[in-house]
């Protein structure tokens, strides 16, 4: 059995990982979810391709909605789960950077601010500023490369499959999030 190496640096997700969201009130929401997360509409909106307008353009074309019914859903922005923020301050408090690393629109600068976390990591890698997306190597290639810790030494934690098995076919830890339950393992695999 191959022994891995302990991580020293740590590479976060941030929708469904560190910020997390309530069901909106709003009756279609599930439907505006699905249509903007459908790959035709994804992709172009999460490399840079379309600004957030442009994809929330997209998403009422797709389903038919008024621009208020968007404009209602789209306006919420989330919390910030403080548990894993705790874990990302104690990580770096330890010495070991981390970098949040995500598919994003072009206001997840603003998003950040919004919530109080701009300051929270050593590196912000977004996958609209560098123009590919997760699960890719080379959103992996980039995202170490902005730490400058070679992949073998970086622990990536996601909630979804596909990604946390993109970092570990581009040579990374990886583990996928279900809950706060797993701040335990994250601790263990970055040794603190």
């Amino acid at each position: 059995m191959r022994r891995r190496h302990k991580a020293n640096a740590l590479l976060i997700d941030f929708d469904g990982v560190l910020r997390q969201w309530d069901r909106p009130a709003n009756p279609r929401h599930d439907e505006f979810l699905a249509a903007g997360l459908s790959w035709k509409l994804y992709v172009p909106a999460v490399t840079g391709v379309w600004t957030r307008a442009q994809w929330i353009d997209a998403i009422a074309a797709e389903t038919g909605a008024t621009a208020g019914e968007l404009s209602d859903w789209e306006s919420y922005r989330g919390f910030i789960d403080d548990k894993v923020l705790a874990l990302v301050r104690e990580v770096r408090a330890a010495g070991r950077p981390v970098a949040l690393c995500t598919n994003a629109t072009d206001d997840l600068r603003d998003d950040l601010a919004l919530l109080g976390v701009s300051d929270a990591f050593d590196a912000v890698v977004s996958s609209s500023e560098i123009g590919v997306h997760k699960p890719s190597r080379e959103f992996f290639d980039a995202a170490c490369g902005a730490l400058g810790v070679p992949a073998k030494w970086c622990l990536f934690v996601d909630d979804t499959h596909r990604n946390v098995e993109g970092a570990r076919a581009a040579g990374l830890s990886a583990m996928r999030w279900t809950s706060d339950a797993d701040i335990p393992y994250v601790r263990a695999a970055l040794d603190l």
